[in-house]
């Protein structure tokens, strides 16, 4: 059992607040376009900062708890880069302008932790509470594997995303970007304007992705502050991963099939899990080191099978997938 001391729990969140600070000041201050050195260099300050993290975090606590931060932090971080291409498909959707593009994804990483951390408290209570629910995450997790398998190469459908439908019929939206505001005056009220529904947008998004992306991490660890430091470590990293990669994500044409993979294997780990606790320990667990090689494993011959096939076909583009078949209309019959 991981003891974590309430000053070691107060460091992290403030360590994790200070880089958010960061980033909401740099949005907030100085609105521009963020370049590819500038995205790089961003991003591999935050992979350094989360492998520091880590290699701290298992020489004080022991190379087991390490290698479930390590192995929940890839499962993240790969989750994570699905999650770009729903961004990418928002600010095309919305046309976002690039200036305004990195204080709308610090915003949604803001409201990404916020969720996530209720998400994984709640997750947390309910495992310690009922073993059972290690059986109904890896029930969870198979199936939406399958879904995001069966709909691979589809997009969501971000303008009959409910949470969008409802913001525009609650709220009144302008019609054009006014400058980096979510706010403004038209004819004395008081409307919203697209960067506002755009911002709901990543949230909802956001939301969905947190209901998965939690009994994922807890299938490789089952402490609380393990899951916590992987999602948070994982998620401050995409801002600047948004700006470095979306050129490129159009070539991982098999990442969604990989992530399928991971999400149902996750899920077959949690069932031998609750299986190995409740049933007979004869049951086999899957080890954490295993884990990590399945996982890593998967990404590198995903990545590796795209770019391969890009490269022979450059018309193939990826696509993040999604859980839900689009509805479709009927064509209209043509007047007798």
């Amino acid at each position: 059992m991981l003891e974590i001391s309430g000053l070691t729990w107060a460091v992290t969140i403030g360590l994790i607040l200070l880089l958010l600070a960061v980033d909401l000041v740099l949005a907030a201050v100085r609105p521009h376009r963020v370049g590819f050195k500038e995205a790089t260099a961003w991003s591999v300050f935050y992979i350094m900062v989360a492998i520091g993290f880590g290699v701290w975090f298992a020489s004080a606590h022991g190379g087991e708890f390490g290698a479930e931060y390590f192995a929940g932090y890839i499962v993240e971080k790969s989750l994570s880069v699905d999650n770009l291409f729903v961004f990418v498909i928002i600010m095309t959707t919305f046309a976002v302008p690039e200036e305004h593009q990195h204080k709308v994804l610090t915003f949604g990483i803001v409201l990404a932790l916020v969720m996530r951390a209720i998400f994984i408290a709640l997750g947390a209570t309910l495992l310690a509470l009922f073993s059972f629910m290690f059986l109904l995450f890896g029930l969870l997790l198979i199936y939406t594997g399958v879904q995001l398998f069966r709909h691979r190469d589809e997009d969501p459908d971000i303008e009959n995303n409910v949470v969008v439908r409802t913001a525009r019929r609650v709220m009144r939206v302008t019609d054009t970007y006014v400058g980096g505001r979510l706010f403004t005056r038209l004819e004395g009220r008081r409307v919203a304007t697209p960067l506002f529904v755009v911002l709901v947008a990543i949230g909802g998004v956001d939301l969905l992705f947190a209901l998965d992306s939690i009994p994922a991490v807890f299938g490789v660890t089952e402490e609380a502050y393990i899951v916590f430091a992987a999602n948070a470590f994982a998620l401050l990293g995409l801002r600047a991963l948004f700006f470095l990669v979306k050129g490129l994500l159009d070539r991982l044409v098999y990442l969604s099939t990989g992530l399928a993979i991971i999400l149902g294997f996750i899920g077959v780990k949690l069932i031998l899990h609750w299986a190995h606790v409740d049933i007979s320990t004869s049951v086999p667990e899957v080890p954490t080191p295993l884990s990590l090689g399945v996982i890593i494993a998967i990404l590198v011959i995903v990545t590796v099978a795209s770019l391969v096939k890009t490269s022979r076909d450059p018309s193939a583009k990826a696509h993040p997938g999604s859980l839900r078949a689009h509805p479709t209309t009927e064509p209209d019959s043509p007047e007798g």
